[in-house]
């Protein structure tokens, strides 16, 4: 696989032995009519151009990089399975493709899906054979619907301001995967760190005629715990740890987790996974983890590259984006607009490093009722994809809904989304939409752009020192007593090169006010008793968005001297730490 773009396992947490990546040259075609159906695009000897998966066609790394709008797209592309994968099952699975689409194998329609962010598999089994297959792909994208969740992706011609280009199509690993008849569809954890024991749901698939399922932790090489139920259907069983290794920020502690499905009428299936072990709980003014306060100093990433638009050039691409923001003092990250690939959340969970899960909201009509109906199932899909991940530290459905196109939110729509995700995952707080206006909610947080910092600590000084709070809405939202973020500020612009570039308020003069500004902005939050964490706009520069920390190819906008400057700034010790 050494010649196949992204070729690492692409779902860390459910590991199989047998596998084979799909990325590389497909066949492609655009179509913008959306007539490629009429047309019989799927019975053509060859499409018209190829392209590079799982890189979008808007993207230098596709080999297309063709950036207006794509009304839709086609894919296709053979492969071949070995003999004995045709003794079980085949499933198929694309990571992720945007927005909706259709899937035919060997010329049958075997499924079709709706939402740019999540991954859709499908049992193949009856429609392959020994030789040479052919999958086949359509997409629909379209940003300007007011329909579609798609994120910071521009709804006009050009990239602007804080939208960008646009990602049309498949744009994660597509891979193939052979399990047996009866198979571990999915699994859910949930660590008990108060009883040293994670409960484990196990959903199977396929031949279902009763079997057993069986568990085994161990902890640097060691078996630590084990458990077995028998199950007809979903089973749940607790698995008991011998040794408590918590997993901390920065600190993190990693089991590793073999399940085994044993079927009355197949051959066993195993899964490699991992865990850690770790709580959240929520105060009048804090967030704890592990029973503990713990100052979320949070960095906005966009997850945009230069190269692959969406869609980092390599996994060490993906980690590394994590490596620079601690370099700047920072244990997390708002994961912004957009559901990132699950690679990015295992190097999260080993490197102890604490995300907020959120998805690409921006462009669906939350003013509308029918926005509830498009954006829930998308959204818990994404809940149910990485709520295994212990660096999750809390969900936030939406981003800054209070307006769209001149009409206020519908709050009957942010109330059932944030219900709805209090019912899938009791484990983590939600923030209903970041920023207000706030309907329900269990963290009370604000965005604010001032970039005087002497105004900016007013604001939030009353409530140092028990006052009221700063609520930027008060017409509009009502503060509960919730722990309180400032988890949007900064957005200090600097790229001395591009003095035309986008950013918040007047650019500073020089470094040394750039100083002034992040170390107070910091200040003022970080030594106020009331507010657990932070989060700063942005940890590098996108397109023509200047107020990253890094530039656009994440090289170094600082020098050494600066750097540490504000590293210091932000690793100071928190109120709530003392």
């Amino acid at each position: 696989m050494n010649n196949i773009p992204r070729n690492e396992y692409p779902r860390p947490q459910m590991r199989r032995s047998s596998w084979q990546n799909l990325n590389g040259e497909w066949e492609f075609e655009f179509d913008f009519g959306k007539s490629g159906k009429e047309r019989g695009v799927l019975s053509k000897d060859k499409l018209d151009r190829t392209i590079i998966v799982p890189f979008c066609p808007e993207s230098v790394l596709s080999g297309i990089g063709y950036t207006d709008f794509i009304n839709a797209v086609w894919y296709r592309r053979t492969f071949t399975v070995p003999q004995d994968w045709l003794k079980q099952r085949t499933i198929l699975h694309f990571e992720a493709v945007d927005y909706s689409c259709e899937i035919w194998v060997n010329g049958v329609s075997v499924a079709t899906h709706r939402g740019g962010y999540t991954p859709i598999s499908i049992d193949i089994t009856a429609h392959i054979t020994g030789g040479d297959n052919t999958v086949a792909l359509y997409a629909e994208d379209d940003t300007r619907t007011g329909l579609q969740p798609c994120g910071k992706q521009s709804k006009v011609y050009a990239s602007a301001g804080c939208d960008y280009t646009r990602v049309t199509g498949i744009w994660q690993t597509v891979w193939l995967e052979n399990v047996p008849n009866t198979y571990i569809k999915s699994y859910k954890l949930t660590p008990d760190v108060d009883n040293s024991c994670v409960h484990i749901t196990i959903t199977p698939c396929g031949d279902i005629a009763g079997g057993s399922i069986a568990a085994s932790a161990a902890y640097k090489g060691k078996v630590v715990g084990t458990a077995s139920a028998q199950f007809s259907g979903e089973v749940m069983l607790t698995l008991d740890v011998d040794e408590l290794h918590l997993w901390q920020p920065l600190a993190p502690e990693i089991y590793d987790l073999t399940l085994t499905l044993t079927a009355d009428n197949a051959s066993a299936d195993t899964v490699d996974a991992y865990f850690g072990m770790r709580s959240i709980q929520t105060t009048d003014n804090c967030v704890l983890i592990n029973g503990k306060p713990v100052f979320q100093r949070l960095v906005l990433d966009q997850g945009y590259y230069p190269d692959g638009i969406y869609t980092a050039s390599s996994d060490d691409a993906l980690k590394r984006d994590i490596e620079l923001s601690m370099e700047m003092g920072f244990n997390g990250a708002r994961m912004h607009q957009k559901v990132f690939e699950r690679r990015y959340l295992y190097h999260a969970d080993m490197m102890g490093y604490m995300v907020w899960g959120e998805y690409g909201n921006w462009g669906l009509n939350h003013a509308i009722p029918e926005a509830l109906e498009i954006f829930l199932p998308e959204w818990l899909e994404s809940v149910a994809r990485d709520c295994n991940s212990p660096a999750l530290v809390g969900w936030c459905p939406f981003n800054e809904t209070w307006d769209y196109k001149g009409h206020v939110q519908d709050d009957a729509v942010i109330r059932g989304i944030y219900l709805a995700t209090k019912a899938a995952d009791t484990t983590r707080p939600v923030v209903d939409t970041s920023g207000g206006y706030h309907v329900n909610t269990d963290i009370f947080d604000i965005h604010d752009y001032c970039q005087d910092p002497a105004e900016f600590a007013a604001k939030l000084e009353p409530m140092k020192n028990g006052g009221e709070v700063y609520n930027p809405f008060p017409e509009q939202q009502h503060y509960a007593n919730q722990p309180y973020a400032v988890s949007e500020y900064g957005g200090i612009r600097w790229c001395p090169n591009s003095p035309d570039g986008w950013g918040y308020g007047q650019g500073p003069a020089d470094v040394d006010e750039f100083i002034y500004r992040y170390c107070g902005l910091a200040d003022a939050i970080l030594q106020n008793p009331r507010i657990f964490a932070l989060c700063y706009t942005q940890l590098y520069d996108v397109e023509q968005e200047v107020n990253g920390l890094y530039y656009y190819d994440r090289t170094r906008k600082f020098d050494d001297a600066t750097t540490a400057k504000l590293r210091a700034a932000m690793m100071q010790k928190a109120a709530i730490e003392e």
